[in-house]
């Protein structure tokens, strides 16, 4: 008998027809697959921005730090859980930075998965008996010697430090670190209060100021000089955008600030750092400000240049000198160029384990902010000279020229001109400035009340960063110093308070 073998997708009746048809469907099925697969590995893959890579630059290696002050004893188990239902379901969080050497460009984040017990170090540290000063010392130390360490780029890069004893303020400490690549320094603070709730209510996001409201409309009568008003305004903007972009010129090429104490050497980027703070308070600040009819921000640059002129007299002072005249000392701020995601935004980010889109990651432009040293007569001055600064530096658009020339050189030169570029600007400026906006009211972190909030950062060529946050009726002022500049930071600190103090106490004379 001869066996003959059915020729391969003929098929009789109607199973024949039926089978054929499931077949195809099984093909079909396995290409959308291999297509689903694809899809999702690119999704794993996201290119790194170039803000990002510039934070890995051999001078430009920065890490944001945030010292947290508990009002209890942490829970290690509760804090684990906390972290690993809200941020390591970040996708910052829970990916590798790949990074090519020879090509810049081809930085890419990659998702993994978290072990967060691995992203959590709780050191062996006991203050000597009962001695709250010694705890602050230690405290203290310990955050300095996080400066000299290296983070393990085999993970994700961010970290808890639990100190669980009782400092003058806190009863526990937890230090978090994240390198300054996963994010700009506004994006990732509101990421961590997204990951706070109301004490009064835990189910409750914090709740932070609103945004100013636009001014309405001028009555149709008036409108005519509304027009005349928006014309000047824009001429004004583009005057302002011209001067700042030519001093921002000036600055990479060969404008220096003035050299003193705070003045940090060549080099001290890789220098250690101290990171100290000190509580002052809003409800002075926010008097200051009705009484001066300005605003919060005009009110602290100009208690922050009173702070500093006293420092600098007492500095100079003490050589045999006078404070210098004219004095160039200014700021470098960095400024995100996208819209900040709200803290609910970001929560439920977290909650879904994707990215907010195009609303997160570095997205940076540079601002050069000066501040006047002098020292007047008159402590309301340093206010009445802040406002001037701040209100000249809202009407210009120079952070956007920064941004794009700085994505300009990093396309067209290549990552290291735009690495040496950056280093450069900030070199030839003194310092960094920011500040943050905090809850108004009391929140916990993952059931644990927050006594205080103060974050800042390092690794940038500055030997002065200062950070002020808002939280409830207070504000921290903090600092992080060059010890080889500044050996006494906190005497620095007392210049912020008193001069606060001074501003105050001139107002009734002025209203």
């Amino acid at each position: 008998m001869e066996l003959r073998r059915r020729p391969a997708g003929i098929r009789t009746g109607r199973g024949g027809i039926e089978e054929e048809e499931s077949a195809g469907r099984r093909r079909e099925g396995r290409e959308k697959n291999i297509g689903e697969m694809m899809e999702e590995e690119e999704e794993e893959e996201e290119p790194m921005s170039p803000a990002a890579r510039l934070f890995h630059a051999p001078h430009f290696n920065c890490h944001i730090i945030a010292i947290m002050g508990s009002g209890k004893e942490i829970d290690i188990d509760v804090l684990k859980a906390g972290i690993r239902a809200t941020l390591a379901r970040h996708p910052r969080f829970c990916s590798i930075q790949v990074l090519d050497e020879t090509d810049g460009k081809k930085a890419r984040w990659v998702r993994t998965d978290v072990e967060v017990e691995k992203h959590l170090v709780i050191p062996d540290l006991h203050p000597n008996g009962g001695d709250t000063s010694a705890a602050d010392r230690l405290l203290e130390d310990y955050v300095a010697s996080l400066g000299r360490s290296t983070m393990d780029a085999s993970r994700p890069m961010w970290e808890f430090h639990i100190l669980n004893f009782p400092t003058s303020e806190a009863a526990a400490v937890a230090v978090f670190r994240v390198h300054h690549s996963l994010g700009d320094g506004a994006s990732l603070m509101s990421l961590l209060l997204a990951c706070f709730r109301k004490t009064s209510d835990p189910d409750a996001l914090p709740s932070l100021p609103g945004p100013h409201r636009p001014p309405r409309s001028p009555p149709r009568a008036l409108r005519p000089l509304a027009l005349l008003r928006r014309l000047w305004v824009t001429l004004v903007l583009v005057w302002n955008t011209l001067v700042d972009v030519a001093y921002f010129v000036a600055t990479s090429i060969f404008l220096k600030d003035t050299p003193t104490p705070f003045k940090g050497a060549e080099g001290t980027e890789f220098h250690p750092k101290r990171f100290v703070h000190r509580t002052i308070s809003l409800h002075d600040v926010k008097a200051i400000k009705n009484a001066m009819h300005c605003t919060i921000n005009d009110v602290l640059v100009g208690v922050t240049s009173a702070g500093f002129s006293r420092y600098l007299s007492r500095r100079y002072g003490e050589s045999g000198q006078q404070l210098p005249e004219n004095i160039r000392m200014r700021s470098t701020l960095l400024v995100n160029m996208r819209p900040t995601p709200t803290i609910h935004a970001l929560a439920a980010a977290m909650e879904e384990g994707n990215t907010s889109g195009d609303k997160w990651g570095n997205l940076l432009g540079y601002l050069l902010l000066p501040f006047p040293i002098a020292l007047y007569k008159d402590p309301v001055d340093y206010v009445r000279k802040g406002k001037s600064i701040a209100d000249r530096k809202k009407n210009s658009m120079e952070a956007h020229f920064t941004h794009r020339s700085g994505a300009v050189v990093f396309k067209y030169c290549g990552f290291k001109a735009a690495a040496a570029l950056s280093h450069r600007v900030l070199s030839n400026t003194t310092l960094s400035f920011s500040n943050i906006v905090g809850p108004t009211e009391e929140i916990e972190f993952y059931g644990h009340p927050m006594v205080y909030l103060a974050p800042t950062v390092y690794g940038h060529p500055h030997a002065l960063t200062v950070t002020l946050m808002s939280y409830m009726n207070t504000m921290k002022v903090v600092l992080a110093v060059d010890e080889l500049a500044i050996p006494d930071p906190r005497q620095l600190l007392d210049d912020f308070a008193d001069s606060l103090e001074l501003i105050k106490e001139a107002l009734p004379r002025r209203t």
